[in-house]
């Protein structure tokens, strides 16, 4: 069975989110987007887990459905979890995404955080012990939990991330490394860039929304062929099996607020070099510049830009459809406009990753006027005008 998955997502309990990240509200929003597969985010909030409890009812392949909704969308337990400490005179912070079986499995990892820390403080807690001690914790309460990295080259919180993470898997989590199978590439890197780096080919590369409001589910996601299982689906992730997990639907990185250098305040956006050419500090503050995510691959890779390697499994980089529309309307994404239009679409088209990925020109002839029917087909062929993200700042994809 050919389905998306969308593993990273938060709910209301976790800061700066929409209070409508709840279950039902993700699951008409799966639908919407086309997703069969949607994390739960937050597994580890008391008050979320109680309701995921309390909504949620196991269905076939360790997965769950709506009580009360549709059975289209199936659940997945996930959790974000930080984890900030020392390491070689350095303070590391780094997030990871757990994946569990059940919802017995989560009661467990639960009870053993709820010792380390306080789990009601945020839905996506945070601990002061090494991320090691993490996956150590987790695979002890259950060999078919499994373990993410994520957004693993964000400046800050993240594996690689320039400010506060490590140069390699094995410096970060030592002998645990034999146990991370997958990262999460995040919004700001693709697996293009991912394939530079030779000590990742073992690794597969998975892309997720890490969404805080229901319309940006999906804006990441994986694409599988297997039974619609737990365990099925954590084997493609592990084995990393090509025939499986057929490819990631990608943000174009450069849209990522993290892809390039800069300094938000002072309007200074460099490139990697113009940054080194600078000695990475800001020209009109004479501060440090935030390193983004393409600085910091061109320093670990090995290999050139484009290169192949072996058994990579594929990308597809797309543009959300609430934003082509409002390109072509010359409108924002949240108006009333584009929201009318975009509906109709979805009414007509089955879902947006329908429309965005498999629907052909003619048959998107009948869903939508001439103009957003071209921005959808020059999107597909990535005839855009990009201006990368940096220091926080999104980056803008413009239709050409």
């Amino acid at each position: 069975m050919r389905f998306i998955a969308d593993f990273h997502v938060h709910s209301r309990y976790s800061r700066a989110t929409s209070k409508d990240m709840e279950v039902e509200t993700l699951g008409k929003w799966a639908e919407i987007k086309g997703i069969t597969v949607l994390g739960t985010g937050d597994f580890t909030h008391p008050l979320y887990f109680a309701e995921l409890k309390t909504k949620l009812e196991p269905s076939d392949g360790n997965l769950l459905t709506l009580k009360n909704g549709s059975k289209n969308v199936s659940f997945v337990l996930t959790a974000e979890v930080s984890n900030i400490f020392s390491q070689a005179g350095k303070l590391r912070k780094i997030h990871t995404l757990i994946f569990a079986p059940t919802l017995e499995v989560v009661e467990n990892i639960n009870a053993k955080l709820e010792r380390r820390g306080k789990l009601s403080s945020d839905g996506r807690p945070t601990f002061g012990f090494h991320v090691k001690d993490l996956v150590k914790l987790v695979l002890d309460t259950s060999e078919e939990c499994f373990l993410v990295p994520a957004h693993a080259w964000t400046p800050w919180f993240s594996l690689f991330g320039a400010n506060s993470g490590f140069d390699s898997m094995e410096e970060c989590f030592g002998e645990q490394s034999k146990y991370i199978h997958a990262i999460e590439t995040g919004l700001s890197s693709d697996p293009e860039m991912n394939w530079r780096l030779s000590a990742l080919d073992r690794i597969a590369l998975i892309s997720n929304s890490d969404a805080h409001s229901p319309a940006k589910i999906g804006r990441e996601a994986n694409v599988f062929n297997c039974d619609l299982n737990y365990n099925q689906i954590i084997k493609c992730m592990r084995e990393k099996d090509r025939s499986k997990l057929l490819f990631t639907v990608e943000f174009f990185p450069e849209e990522g607020k993290y892809h390039y250098d800069g300094h938000r305040n002072c309007g200074i956006l460099f490139s990697p070099g113009e940054s080194k050419n600078n000695g990475n500090i800001c020209p009109v503050c004479k501060k440090g510049l935030t390193i983004g995510v393409m600085h910091r691959v061109e320093a670990l890779s090995d290999r050139p830009k484009g290169f192949l390697p072996e058994g990579a499994i594929p990308a597809r980089h797309l543009v959300p459809l609430e934003e082509i529309i409002a390109e072509v309307l010359g409108c924002g994404v949240n108006t009333v406009k584009v929201r009318r239009e975009y509906g109709k679409m979805i009414a007509k088209g089955g879902n947006e990753f329908n429309i965005l990925l498999y629907l052909s020109r003619d048959e998107l002839t009948g869903l939508t006027q001439p103009n957003i029917l071209e921005g959808i087909m020059k999107a597909r062929e990535g005839k855009l005008k990009v201006i990368p993200g940096y220091d926080g700042v999104y980056g803008k994809i413009s239709i050409q």
